[in-house]
């Protein structure tokens, strides 16, 4: 376990090293000037002060060599300073990625539980009600887009049902109260974010999970199960589901990803002060290294998860433990 393990975190560095050179490349090919943003913000735009804003932040030299200072840089630890914010990208990415982590878990938990309840009940009676509303409730789910669900949701529990607060992470009038009902205030603001975003994947994981799990129900050991007098419940979790949740495992790792992506959308919509938010305002005004810094982590997040993903895969399955 620990070669494999070793073996994964060094194909996740050089992962990281490759996407870390693409971005940098992408980003600056892109139209664009991001001294004209500075000067803007800064009230001139001469050429003098676009020149000397391009010589303070290094924009004046040619593209391999930025990319060197900035490879040297990252091993440091470094992710240079915002030329919007005027902080550190590491200070920046600290105050954002706590909530971001917060919403993408919550939707990848509520997603993953749901979808496999769902996709086991379907799978009990694969021509019955439940099964054709997973079936209905998966096509649905999967072609609505994650900011209309959003805005639909705001638009409901704004003026029809104010159940659930509509935008941001915490209320202001509980600042000074107590850390549990800050807690409990801060998961009452998560519900609506956390289900925009679960949808999709909830629907996904439903329809992978009945089918995966109507192959398995239909295997030798089930029916011998069945024959030996087991309850339903013991079949269909314990032995059947052992088997059918190896797919959503891969999946969920392959899925994690794009939870990200979508999260920039769900944190704009519900004014959620994560790094999607942060990615929002730094790409409206060419902020290099904000922009940057976002991309490096919400990629280590990810490799970091099929890590996780892989981990799991082969403690679930004990065929591929003693493999490399």
């Amino acid at each position: 376990m620990g070669g494999f393990l070793l073996k994964r975190v060094f194909y996740g560095a050089l992962l990281m090293l490759g996407v870390v050179v693409l971005n940098f490349f992408l980003i600056r090919l892109a139209p664009g000037d991001p001294a004209v943003v500075i000067a803007g913000e800064m009230g001139g735009a001469t050429e003098e002060v676009l020149a000397a804003i391009r010589a303070d932040y290094g924009l004046d030299k040619p593209l391999p060599v930025q990319l060197g200072i900035y490879l040297g840089n990252v091993l440091r630890g470094d992710l240079g300073e915002s030329f919007f914010f005027n902080q550190p990208v590491v200070n920046l990415i600290g105050q954002r990625i706590g909530p971001t982590i917060l919403l993408v878990v919550a939707a990848q938990v509520l997603s993953i539980l749901i979808g496999i309840i769902l996709g086991v009940l379907a799978a009990r009676k694969p021509n019955g009600v439940m099964s054709a509303f997973v079936s209905v409730f998966a096509t649905i789910g999967y072609a609505v887009p994650v900011f209309w669900t959003g805005i639909m949701l705001i638009i409901l529990f704004a003026s029809v049902l104010p159940v659930f607060p509509v935008e941001g992470m915490s209320s202001v009038k509980l600042r000074e109260a107590a850390w549990y009902i800050q807690a409990l205030d801060v998961l009452h603001h998560l519900v609506l974010p956390a289900v925009t975003l679960a949808v999709i994947y909830l629907a996904q994981y439903a329809r992978l999970s009945r089918a995966s799990m109507l192959e398995v129900l239909g295997s030798d050991y089930i029916r011998t199960a069945r024959a030996k007098g087991a309850k339903e419940r013991t079949v269909l979790f314990h032995h059947a589901l052992r088997n059918a949740a190896l797919p959503i495992l891969t999946v969920a790792g392959l899925q994690f990803g794009n939870l990200i992506s979508g999260a920039l959308l769900v944190e704009t919509v519900f004014n959620w002060p994560g790094m999607g938010r942060l990615a929002f305002d730094s790409i409206l005004r060419r902020d290099y290294p904000t922009i940057m810094g976002v991309l490096f982590f919400a990629s280590a997040m990810v490799v970091v998860a099929n890590i996780l993903t892989d981990l799991s895969y082969r403690l679930a399955d004990p065929r591929l433990r003693g493999r490399a």
